[in-house]
């Protein structure tokens, strides 16, 4: 046995022993487990201490952001999972007699990614725990140190409500060799990380949760409220510097409303790149890598505006919090289709809804297939256009996306960190992945009197043109 098979080996033992332990737990108890958890990544001096973490070690985001993540998102998963029944006789239907009961689906392998350190794997354990379930997290790398700071927070709520430490564990020294091999042992695997995190969790042989990449694209169409569809993406690419996987990379506007959004965006504190400084910009985000290949310059990732624009040469305003670039062809070989990972938006003019969707449906299918677009219309058929032909797992309507697509207090999608995009993605959900994705269900049922229906009855016109 190698080395790494016995390191993941001690750490499942050991959680299969504090699973165990929690087995019979009563509903009362379990959710008992997952307010003391959640609590210990809720309470602001805790939060502090891992958002200030989370910003010194990866040099992502901003702490004050860190701080609001973490009070929407904990407290978002905390009541989305008290709202699940997740023991015992959890659905009944007399009439079907059929009768359904949940059962743990034992330990969990959570891949957590670098952008996110402290929020999503805090976020992910208590839809884990619901289940009465153990967690071992698999953090980035780069990351270690928050992981550790997030998860002794989360056992100190598990030994204050009585519950065994080992619910909750993390690998210490993380690497690519470590996580395969977790993914290996576990019974059920969540990734959320990037593309190469989510193929390995596919490929490992074991159930496997993994969510697409982002790159998100709104709508902002003649209808619109212009002040609020401004205020509200900016708001969602400057949050945290665009850590998160919904934050917009692309905003199409309205011809007629164009001049107007973009004067708004300026009020609201964006700075607009004139076309020589959107070509510097362009030398910045995307650089040769070991390869010789151009890709994402590592700097750039979660870096704040204002650093962007200085290792770009670009003087700024104080206080801006979000760079836009203006591009016309979306035909073009152009990077800028697709996802930044930083606050940098942008904006692309269209004629006619027709013309916008064909948009969306570029950029996605450049990049983020099956993660997200929005709109910002009153317009009904405008939705439901864009709904019926965007092969996207959530369209926001009238909302910022990096605070709506996991759920928010201000809509109905479950709260999540995890975002499931579909087949479009390779993913085995288009679901937010919540509680109820940590539970196998065991279906009980008894018969009734047959009640199978006329073939005619069925077949329509069909049973009168073939079926005599």
């Amino acid at each position: 046995m190698t080395e790494n098979e016995q390191i993941i080996k001690e750490l499942v033992r050991r959680a299969r022993v504090a699973q165990a332990q929690v087995e019979n737990y009563t509903q009362e108890q379990i959710d008992n487990v997952c307010r003391s958890v959640a609590w210990q990544t809720y309470c602001d001096e805790n939060i502090k201490v891992c958002a200030e973490s989370a910003v010194e070690e990866t040099g992502m985001g901003n702490v004050a952001d860190k701080i609001t993540k973490h009070k929407n998102k904990i407290l978002g998963s905390l009541l989305e999972s008290l709202k699940g029944k997740t023991v015992g006789l959890i659905e009944e239907n007399v009439a079907l007699g059929i009768r359904k009961y949940a059962k743990p689906v034992g330990v969990v392998g959570a891949l957590s990614p670098v952008t996110n350190p402290t929020a999503t794997p805090a976020s992910n354990a208590i839809a884990i725990l619901k289940g009465r379930n153990a967690m071992i997290l698999a953090p980035h790398p780069h990351a270690k140190k928050s992981a550790k700071v997030v998860c002794d927070f989360m056992r100190a709520g598990l030994r204050a409500v009585g519950a065994p430490e080992d619910l909750i564990q993390f690998v210490a020294e993380p690497s690519l060799e470590l996580s395969q091999e977790l993914m290996r042992q576990v019974d059920l695997i969540l990734a959320t990380g990037g593309p190469g995190v989510v193929k390995a969790a596919y490929s490992s042989g074991k159930p496997a949760y993994g969510v697409g990449a982002g790159n998100a694209v709104a709508i902002v169409a003649e209808d619109a409220d212009i002040k609020d569809a401004a205020q509200k993406l900016y708001l969602s690419k400057a949050f945290d510097n665009a850590t998160s996987c919904s934050s917009e990379n692309s905003a199409i506007i309205e011809d007629s409303i164009y001049q107007q959004f973009m004067n708004q965006l300026r009020a609201e504190g964006a700075y607009i790149c004139s076309a020589k400084e959107r070509d510097i910009l362009e030398k910045t985000i995307w650089i040769p890598n070991k390869n010789g290949v151009l890709a994402i310059n590592g700097a750039i990732v979660a870096a704040s505006a204002a650093k962007i624009a200085s290792m770009a040469g670009i003087t700024i305003p104080e206080g801006t919090r979000a760079l836009v670039v203006e591009c016309e062809d979306v035909h073009a070989d152009s990077r800028w289709r697709g996802e930044k990972l930083s606050p940098v938006l942008v904006v692309w003019r269209y004629k006619g809804f027709d013309q916008a969707l064909e948009i969306v449906k570029t950029l996605t299918d450049y990049a983020g297939t099956g993660h997200s677009s929005g709109i910002h219309t009153f317009n009904a058929s405008y939705i439901e256009r864009l709904a019926l032909a965007q092969k996207s797992s959530r369209i926001m309507v009238r909302q910022p996306m990096a605070p709506a697509n996991g759920g928010n207090f201000f809509n109905g999608m479950p709260s999540t960190v995890s975002l499931g995009c579909g087949t479009w993605a390779g993913n085995s959900t288009t679901e937010n992945i919540h509680w109820k994705h940590f539970i196998n269900i065991t279906w009980v049922s008894e018969p009734f009197a047959p009640t199978r229906p006329k073939d005619e009855e069925v077949w329509g016109e069909f049973w009168g043109k073939f079926g005599k």
